[in-house]
């Protein structure tokens, strides 16, 4: 009888033991899947006219969710916008954008680079006349009115002035550290982000025309549309 019930007993403890190894496996294998995939950053690709001016700017975000990839590749308008296409079909991105001014290009290569760039699946940051207007946006509220690039070196530097900064606008056209630092500052009169400001400004420029003939809407700027996109991923 003894005997019996001793073999019973490992029998029983050895179901058990089969039984908890059962156990152990549902619970890892539950586990596994709980965990959480890791999400690739996305990568967004700037493709800007100029070769200092946007990229020193779009090199300075620090954005801890998204890797961006500023590059100046010094053309303009429609072989800008082509060459983006291009760099698009080489890489591998997420979001492709495109930098460019109106400055003295005709019209109509103004307004097709926007266009081609939209059927293209790009994004186009533009500015009419020229990228320092959205940096002006940020000390002044400006109101959308005409405003020649001639003088947004002067007007920029008129503002810079009280925070012993230069913008070399006709030489290197650098967005500097010191620049940059302002700019995504705190604005003493408001006590808002200047960045924030300058989003605002454009945006409402930018919606008091109708878009049907952008070569025409001076001054404006898209801009405001990237760095939205950018503070998505801070």
């Amino acid at each position: 009888m003894k005997m019996k019930d001793k073999k019973t007993e490992q029998i029983t403890a050895r179901q058990k033991h089969k039984d908890q190894l059962k156990a152990n496996r549902r619970a890892e294998s539950n586990f596994d899947r709980s965990k959480p995939l890791l999400a690739e950053k996305p990568t967004i690709l700037i493709v800007c006219e100029g070769e200092n001016t946007e990229p020193s700017y779009f090199k300075q975000f620090r954005l801890s969710s998204a890797t961006i990839k500023p590059v100046g590749e010094g053309y303009n308008t429609l072989s800008l916008v082509n060459r983006a296409i291009q760099l698009k079909k080489e890489g591998s991105y997420d979001q492709v954008w495109c930098v460019f001014d109106k400055d003295d290009f005709s019209d109509v290569n103004f307004n097709n680079a926007i266009q081609i760039a939209t059927v293209n699946g790009l994004e186009a940051a533009y500015s009419n006349q020229a990228f320092e207007y959205w940096v002006i946006l940020h000390f002044d509220d400006h109101q959308g009115g005409q405003m020649h690039r001639d003088d947004y070196n002067d007007k920029l530097n008129k503002l810079l002035k009280p925070y012993n900064v230069t913008y070399d606008g006709k030489n290197s056209k650098i967005i500097t550290e010191e620049i940059f630092e302002l700019l995504d500052g705190m604005d003493e009169k408001t006590k808002k982000e200047r960045k924030q400001l300058a989003i605002n400004r454009a945006e409402r420029n930018y919606n008091q025309f109708n878009h049907t003939n952008p070569a025409k809407e001076e001054s404006s700027t898209t801009v405001f549309k990237l760095v939205k996109e950018l503070l998505k991923y801070i």
